[in-house]
């Protein structure tokens, strides 16, 4: 099994996430749901919510929120916003415990591109999704994106011959438009609109100082040894120069589909 795939590991990473990747990924989240057209009556779920990203921003709407994870410890997160119009529930995404045609929009922002069976995950949202209601996905394109995006650049400059970190095999499938579109509509969605959006991860060069903290989620820094592990940090410093951060611009593909 990947790491990504054990929800032990995102328990660990859960506050960790929150402080980081939950507020860059939060951008991604803002153009998911601009959209979607949400009103205080919308039935709305959030398939692999991580730390609320974008559970959070829905519910500013009035909207009912439903955050669903495979991970106790991202679901706690959520949790305790003590939001009124929103609950948390670990759930595994690939066989969601719902009933058929009961949202009226199901997003999944770089959640559903983690699972093995990513096919029957997006089954699954269509399969909850109401008629006339939208499916969104969020991916990244094929390299990642933020610190990971970084750490793969870094990794084939410095250790070409090594191999290095696996994305999860929907970031690939799903790379190109016209492959995700018709991974929709196999999955029982239609009309999909498929759009680029990119944002820059600023990092923080201070960071660097602790650099476990910054990169320790990705298993292209974990399979490093420490001499190898210097020679990364003095390359992302060498790369921003003078500046005190660095900006690593981050493509994600944003697809909205009917049911």
């Amino acid at each position: 099994m990947a790491e990504f795939q054990n929800p032990d590991h995102w328990d660990t990473a859960a506050q960790h996430y929150e402080k980081t990747a939950h507020p860059f990924t939060a951008r991604y989240a803002e153009a998911a749901l601009a959209r979607v057209a949400l009103t205080s009556g919308s039935r709305v779920l959030d398939v692999a919510a991580g730390t609320g990203a974008l559970t959070l921003l829905a519910a500013r709407t009035g909207a009912q929120v439903l955050a669903t994870d495979f991970s106790p410890g991202m679901i706690a997160r959520i949790a305790a916003s003590n939001l009124p119009n929103v609950e948390a529930r670990v759930m595994d995404g690939q066989a969601l415990a719902l009933e058929d045609a009961s949202f009226d929009a199901v997003f999944s922002i770089f959640g559903v591109i983690m699972f093995p069976g990513w096919r029957k995950g997006l089954a699954e949202m269509a399969r909850v999704t109401r008629t006339g209601g939208h499916g969104v996905i969020a991916t990244w394109r094929e390299h990642g994106a933020a610190t990971f995006l970084l750490l793969g650049q870094i990794r084939r400059k410095l250790f070409p011959d090594r191999e290095g970190m696996m994305m999860p095999e929907a970031v690939k499938a799903l790379s190109e438009p016209a492959d995700f579109a018709r991974e929709l509509i196999a999955a029982g969605y239609r009309d999909p609109r498929i759009e680029p959006v990119t944002h820059e991860y600023m990092l923080d060069l201070s960071a660097l100082a602790e650099p476990d903290s910054l990169f320790g989620m990705s298993p292209d820094w974990t399979s490093l040894d420490a001499t190898e592990k210097d020679a990364v940090i003095t390359e992302a410093r060498q790369m921003a120069g003078e500046r005190e951060f660095l900006p690593i611009p981050s493509t994600a593909l944003i697809a909205v589909a009917q049911r």
